[in-house]
């Protein structure tokens, strides 16, 4: 594969693969990070990109794995006796990091359909459109799927949040 094809099917996906890395990691600086390692295993295998039938979910699956990868070395690191770094540094980060751990467990008690749609629009960034192609479902299927999930995850959160506040007092 020439430089000029690569460019074309790979570096066009950049900005859709910052805003994943983004949602993943959190920072801007390390979703660029991602995004470059994301190229550089692509161009690694680019002999393989011709024949390969989704290139995009390629990538998407690269970042995702490069994500985990990272968050294993800082929990690693983490329990070799270092700090590990901060997603954030307002107070209630704690707080926050474990509202996402307990939307993170609503979401993956979703009906499946409901989940796939959920994580395709709000974390992979896919439109209805693509979704409703992916899922093999109209686009008005995938409207009411994700409402649903919205909804049920919003719902499911808000009775969690109130068992916990009620125990804790």
């Amino acid at each position: 594969m020439e430089i000029e094809t690569f460019n074309k099917m790979v570096v066009s996906l950049r900005s859709r693969l910052l805003r994943v890395a983004a949602t993943l990691e959190g920072g801007d600086v390390e979703a660029e990070d991602f995004v470059q390692e994301t190229f550089l295993r692509m161009w690694a295998m680019r002999h393989k990109l011709d024949h390969h039938p989704n290139v995009e979910a390629l990538a998407l699956k690269i970042i995702k794995g490069i994500a985990i990868d990272h968050w294993r070395h800082r929990k690693l690191e983490s329990a070799e006796g270092e700090h590990p770094k901060e997603l954030a540094t307002e107070p209630g980060s704690m707080a926050t990091k474990d509202d996402m751990e307990l939307i993170k467990m609503i979401v993956d008690h979703l009906p499946p359909l409901q989940q796939q749609i959920f994580r395709l629009k709000d974390i992979d960034g896919y439109e209805n459109e693509e979704i409703a192609k992916i899922c093999g479902c109209s686009a008005e299927a995938v409207r009411q799927n994700l409402s649903r999930a919205r909804r049920r995850i919003q719902k499911e959160f808000i009775r969690l949040t109130n068992i916990e506040e009620k125990i804790c007092k």
